[in-house]
């Protein structure tokens, strides 16, 4: 997985868990598009203290990723219902029974709602 994608999803699930500053420096920086060196000066602080509370946010992060497993969990509902959604519309596809073709609109429907939810 791409490190910004793993990045947010971490600190979608388990930013909560970070202090306010943690939150506030982490949160700016991989929701922006700045280097640490723009960061920093924008900041007033050195570029090496964003590097090292990055990495210490990251840390965190995986810690609890590796004892809680939230992001991978997520992963797999989220590939499972998509896997489902397909097989679905792929029945749809095939279905002439309009009754049956609407049932399976509206389970495609919901299975877009579990991930939007997520």
């Amino acid at each position: 997985m791409e490190k910004i994608v793993r990045q947010t999803l971490l600190f979608d699930f388990y930013g909560e868990l970070l202090n306010e500053h943690q939150k506030n420096v982490y949160g700016d920086i991989i929701s922006s598009d700045l280097s640490y060196s723009e960061f920093a000066a924008e900041n007033n602080i050195s570029r090496q203290a964003v590097f090292d509370m990055v990495k210490r946010c990251n840390e965190k992060l995986e810690a609890y990723e590796d004892k809680l497993g939230l992001v991978e969990k997520f992963l797999t509902v989220r590939n499972r219902v998509e896997e489902l959604s397909d097989i679905i519309s792929g029945m749809k596809d095939l279905c002439e029974d309009k009754g049956l073709v609407k049932k399976y609109d509206e389970l495609i429907e919901k299975s877009e709602k579990i991930i939007d939810e997520f």
